[in-house]
């Protein structure tokens, strides 16, 4: 293996599931603009849409998404140009 090809700044760091507030920590060495105080220890903070907490494959339930607006916004744009 190639010596100095994986960083060596890995250090704990938080993700924060905006969805549900779920949090946990791993090894990272992305970059951090925000700080979170967990059990006396600040850790950098890293917010992130979906995890598996909240992901629908992992969790078993479906979200309900409002795709009936968005068909019918469509359909009044595009439907009714073959209907000459």
């Amino acid at each position: 293996m190639k010596a100095g090809l994986h960083p060596e700044n890995y250090r704990p760091v938080v993700f924060k599931d905006m969805s549900n507030d779920d949090t946990f920590i791993t090894r990272s060495t992305i970059n951090a603009r925000e700080t979170i105080e967990i059990d006396g220890v600040t850790y950098p903070l890293v917010k992130i849409e979906i995890s598996n907490t909240s992901h629908p494959f992992y969790t078993g339930k479906q979200k309900l998404v409002d795709t009936a607006g968005r068909v019918d916004k469509f359909m009044s744009r595009y439907g009714n140009r073959n209907k000459k």
